[in-house]
């Protein structure tokens, strides 16, 4: 079945799953309320000025994309997770660090609109 949109994609996963995914969305849009939401490399995508972040359930963790220099930014404070160049692995059996996701997204806006302020292209999601 292919998922065209983020209730869509949330609704896909058991009631638990669901309220971890709803909790990240909310966060997600704190930060970032004018975000268009859309599904992108299937999974639930924010952009604003070009990709702004991603996210998805997996089955022990949500996987949460803020691009390379997201995860540069917040090296340190991501140090307790399993991270890649540009991604976050947030163990599904903890509470959610919300307010380190809206701090991310934050940046996101503000590095997105520093970059369309430029003149330069958006560079892909890594």
């Amino acid at each position: 079945m292919k998922i065209n949109d983020i209730d869509n994609y949330i609704k896909s996963y058991p009631k638990d799953v669901q309220a971890i995914l709803e909790k990240v969305r909310a966060a997600i849009k704190k930060s970032a309320p004018m975000a268009e939401e859309t599904i992108s490399y299937r999974i639930p995508t924010f952009k604003l000025n070009g990709n702004l972040v991603h996210f998805g359930a997996f089955k022990n963790h949500i996987g949460f994309y803020p691009t390379s220099s997201g995860i540069a930014k917040f090296k340190d404070v991501l140090s307790g997770y399993k991270c890649s160049r540009g991604a976050v692995q947030f163990p599904i059996d903890k509470p959610m660090p919300l307010r380190l996701i809206s701090k991310i997204v934050a940046f996101r806006v503000s590095e997105n609109r520093i970059i369309r302020a430029s003149g330069h292209n958006q560079r892909r999601p890594q």
